[in-house]
């Protein structure tokens, strides 16, 4: 079974950082350059987390499926899920369900055999290739707890307002 409670975890404070943007009072905080605003991290974030529900639906039903997440980095896909959630507060809701969704799937109804099937995976990150080769379905649901997850909050947190310098 895959740890969900890690998984959990991982979304809860990915959803806490994505609050303590959005409260800051800094109306729209200005992303590193080359990097995406809190709606576009929770856009990327909300649509991996669909491609992990399809993935992990279709291997529990038997059927041929595979993990590609360039859609996630399309840059009208994510605007188009930003206007479709209705904003920040939107999208932070569809993380949420999606993280009880994707707790239920991977947690007691799939068994070791699905959870160990081997699914072919393109992963890119800032335009480069990550992974393009077959990985079990539970390496894809915990990748999300141990790395995707983790590097979207540390975006969302480098976008609140840095203290100034104390001279």
């Amino acid at each position: 079974m895959v740890d969900t409670i890690s998984l959990r975890d991982a979304y809860r404070t990915l959803l806490d950082a994505a609050s303590t943007v959005a409260g800051s009072g800094d109306t729209s905080p200005v992303p590193p350059t080359g990097e995406w605003n809190a709606d576009q991290i929770l856009a990327h974030v909300a649509i991996v987390n669909a491609a992990t529900i399809a993935t992990v639906s279709a291997a529990s039903a038997g059927a041929p499926t595979t993990y590609d997440t360039r859609t996630a980095h399309d840059i009208w896909t994510i605007e188009h899920v930003i206007a479709l959630a209705g904003g920040n507060a939107g999208l932070r809701e569809r993380i949420r369900l999606q993280a009880d969704a994707l707790c239920a799937l991977g947690g007691p109804m799939l068994s070791e055999t699905e959870l160990d099937t081997l699914v072919p995976a393109l992963l890119l990150s800032h335009d480069k290739l990550l992974v393009n080769q077959p990985l079990p379905l539970r390496d894809l649901i915990t990748g999300l707890a141990d790395v995707e997850l983790p590097g979207h909050t540390r975006q969302l947190l480098a976008l609140l307002p840095q203290p100034a310098a104390d001279d």
